[in-house]
């Protein structure tokens, strides 16, 4: 199937084809017929299956078939998502996708001035792009109207749920006009999200491109039983491989996102945070340089890696297990997005198996472990060992990572490793 198959307009046919798209995605090839056809949409879909096409492509066809006098410009469409780094990212689709169509779009997030946004508001915008704290805001002082609204999207809804964000999505929706079209996206479908779903869309279609449990196949899933303490040093040790040119670094925390950037740069290895705390231009900073691989590891919460959109990312790392089973799945698909290959290695203390636990019952897989490494959990009793050839106390233990090097891995069962292990480099 190509885009022109599914009633593009050329305009856009013509953008997208200077993005280099051609085919579109499942979740795209399934949602923009119904979006074009003014349906409410309900999608589930993983990270990185082109979802934010999905919606960008089909509302800028539907806004551009009844453009406005530019003088009369105003609010047609809004998207709500949870982060800045989401936000922007769905903004520079926008502009892309609709550099032929003369719509105007704006992103609007908090922790940089308001003043640019505001003064983008009074030239006039068709799509605002916004996070909720700054939207509420804006809107409060006066700055916009959300009253002629044709078209609403809620964006990475799970999140927003984690977030807090709920009590703000229902102000929005109590000021949006009642007669709109509304498209509802998210990652994961826990119960929360189907009752936050029924209270926003009209007899909606569904899309569900993959499930909740699911990982991305390709993706090769390992994991070290190692004590807390002894974290950092795992880190270091892994890290010494070369082949390893960059590194997505997931904590539970901003404070232990910080202090893992700290070892890292004692030990002389490009490292930089990104979480709510720091200041907007320096995750965005961040961002660029890991994306342009000056920066080889980039140290992230949760929260702030939704909206991480990086090219052949190869390695994930949970440097903490999270204690939300839905959360690994998100992690790990910053890697093998687009079908390209990916790692995952997580790190799994002792008070952190029940999360281990949680999230194999989840993705109905085991996880293979790595046992010969040089930090094991002193109290761990290894039950799925990966048997390793070659030299006794060798400390370059981890598994051989090229392609197809473990065709089995993530297959369920006891996932041993049987592989010879690399050699130092």
């Amino acid at each position: 199937m190509q885009f022109e198959s599914l009633n593009i307009i050329e305009p856009i046919l013509k953008a997208l084809k200077e993005e280099g798209y051609t085919t579109p995605t499942p979740i795209q090839a399934q949602s923009i017929p119904v979006v074009l056809q003014g349906a409410d949409l309900l999608g589930c879909a993983q990270t990185g299956t082109g979802k934010t096409a999905a919606f960008a492509i089909p509302i800028i066809q539907l806004l551009y078939a009844n453009k406005i006098n530019e003088k009369q410009k105003k609010i047609r469409s809004l998207i709500v998502t949870p982060t800045r780094e989401l936000a922007i990212q769905i903004g520079e689709s926008f502009n892309a996708y609709g550099r032929y169509t003369g719509l105007v779009s704006t992103v609007i997030f908090g922790g940089v001035n308001q003043n640019p946004q505001i003064a983008a508001l009074r030239r006039g915008v068709d799509v605002v792009i916004a996070t909720p704290g700054r939207l509420l805001d804006l809107m409060n002082q006066g700055h916009l109207s959300l009253r002629e609204v044709e078209i609403f999207v809620l964006d990475e809804a799970d999140r927003m749920l984690d977030m807090g964000f709920i009590h703000d999505v229902k102000k929005l929706l109590a000021v949006l006009p009642k007669k709109r079209q509304s498209l509802f996206f998210s990652a994961t479908m826990p119960p929360d999200i189907v009752k936050l779903a029924s209270t926003i869309l009209h007899n909606p279609s569904s899309v569900s491109v993959t499930p909740v449990s699911s990982t991305v196949d390709i993706i090769q899933q390992f994991v070290y039983f190692v004590d807390k303490g002894n974290k950092n040093a795992l880190l270091m040790d892994i890290l010494k491989d070369k082949s390893i040119k960059t590194a997505l670094v997931f904590t539970q925390t901003k404070h232990g996102a910080d202090k893992v950037v700290k070892v890292l740069l004692q030990n002389n290895i490009t490292a930089e945070a990104i979480h709510g705390n720091k200041a907007q231009n320096a995750r965005q900073r961040a961002l660029t340089n890991f994306k342009a691989q000056t920066t080889r590891v980039l140290v992230a919460t949760d929260i702030a890696a939704r909206g991480i959109d990086v090219d052949d990312l190869e390695y994930v790392i949970n440097y903490e297990m999270t204690n939300v089973a839905e959360t690994y799945v998100h992690r790990i698909g910053r890697t093998g997005r687009a079908g390209a290959k990916g790692t995952a290695f997580s790190f799994c203390d002792a008070t952190e198996k029940d999360y281990l636990r949680d999230i194999e019952k989840l993705i109905a897989k085991k996880l293979s472990v790595i046992d010969n490494h040089p930090f094991p959990l002193k109290d761990h009793d290894a039950v799925r060992p990966i048997k390793q050839q070659g030299r006794g106390n060798n400390r370059d233990s981890r598994p051989n990572l090229k392609p197809n090097a473990n065709p089995k891995a993530g297959s369920g069962g006891n996932n041993k490793w049987s592989g010879k292990p690399r050699n130092p480099r």
